[in-house]
Formats: C-alpha cells, sequence, structure tokens
C-alpha cells in the first residue's frame, strides 16, 4: 500500500509541531514552509480548514491514507461510545502502533516495517499486517529470529515511554496489549471532534 514518503519536517512544520518524533530540523525552523511561513500575520482560517487540518494531522500521525481512515472512521461511528474517541482508540489498537508504543522502533513508519518484514508475532504467531486490529490480552513479541537485530536492541535501549494500558518484558522482548487506552492515556495532540465534524457535512 502506497505511503507518504517526502520530506517529513515539512509537514511537521506545516502543522507546527513535531507529529514524526524528535526533529532537529523542525526545531530550528518551526514555523511554517514555503516563502511567506516566517510571517506570523496570516489570515483566519475557515472552520472547515481547521477541520480538515486536524484530519490531516492524524493521517501523518498513524501513517494512515485516506480511505483506510475514512474506513476506520465508519467503523467508530458504528460502535458504541464517543465516535472521536472510539476512532483515536482504533489508531492506538493498529499493531505497528502498539510496536512503537513498546519502543520496539522509535517511529511508527520503523514499527510498521517491523510488522512488514515479518520480525513482529501476535500471541505466537508471525503477523505481518500493520494495520492489524489488537484486541485487550493479545500478546506482542518479537520473533526469536529477529530479537538480536540491532535496530530493535537501539530503540528498547533509548526507550523510557511507559503507558499504562501496555505491559512490556525487556528479557523475553515481549508485552501484553492490557487494555483499549481511555482518551486521557493517549498523549497525541489532535483534536478528534474537528475531525467528526468534518466527516459528519
Amino acid at each position: 500500500m502506497a505511503r507518504y514518503t517526502g520530506p517529513k519536517t515539512k509537514i511537521a512544520r506545516k502543522f507546527g509541531e513535531a507529529i514524526f518524533g524528535d526533529d532537529k530540523a523542525f526545531e530550528k525552523r518551526n514555523y511554517p514552509p514555503g516563502q511567506h511561513g516566517a510571517n506570523k500575520r496570516r489570515g483566519k482560517k475557515s472552520e472547515y480548514a481547521i477541520q480538515l487540518m486536524e484530519k490531516q494531522k492524524a493521517k501523518y500521525t498513524y501513517g494512515i491514507l485516506e480511505k483506510q481512515f475514512r474506513n476506520m472512521f465508519k467503523k467508530a461511528t458504528a460502535a458504541q461510545g464517543i465516535t472521536g474517541e472510539v476512532l483515536l482508540q482504533l489508531c492506538e489498537s493498529r499493531l505497528d502502533n502498539v510496536a512503537f508504543r513498546m519502543g520496539l522502533s522509535p517511529s511508527r513508519s520503523g514499527a510498521r516495517q517491523l510488522v512488514s518484514h515479518r520480525h513482529i508475532t501476535v500471541n505466537g504467531n508471525i503477523v505481518n499486517i500493520p494495520s492489524y486490529q489488537l484486541k485487550a490480552g493479545d500478546v506482542v513479541a518479537v520473533r526469536e529470529k529477529s530479537k538480536s537485530l540491532e535496530s530493535i536492541q537501539n530503540s528498547l535501549a533509548n526507550s523510557s515511554s511507559v503507558y499504562e494500558w501496555i505491559t512490556w518484558n525487556n528479557d523475553t522482548k515481549e508485552g501484553t496489549y492490557v487494555s483499549i487506552p481511555e482518551r486521557i492515556q493517549i498523549p497525541e495532540n489532535i483534536n478528534e471532534q474537528y475531525i467528526v465534524e468534518l466527516y459528519s457535512k
């Protein structure tokens, strides 16, 4: 499936925050890209523009393309609960995202590659579908043959993030997706209500 492979700093500058993680280039030029990017006197954005930007930010953050994201929204709409929160929970329940949260890669794109290249197992079975939706209680682990991968070891050594809804055992290189995270437990700076309003028009 096609993925955005262009300059990530440019996208981060568009949203005014480092949505792809630590970015030294963004820190130096944290204003919008383009000839007039540093000019702060910009016109007020329309409601539609704000909603569209929030949707794009969510898509870029989680690495999801439009068709897949729209399908997730439909699924969130049909589910019980607050649609916007359910949408983010679906994003967080993706295997590539959970692998990223567990510290197996410093980025979601790197975690997606680990999954695609068959380095990750779910409940003992190899799963190579990044969008695979995990259920509470699922055990995510590094495949036995892949435990010595330098990229995984380096990422785990530099990972310090802890999430209440995920457990991780560094010795066995496996963790558990304990529960679906509550909205307050999801650290992403996304206003999901704007996305709901945009798709509901």
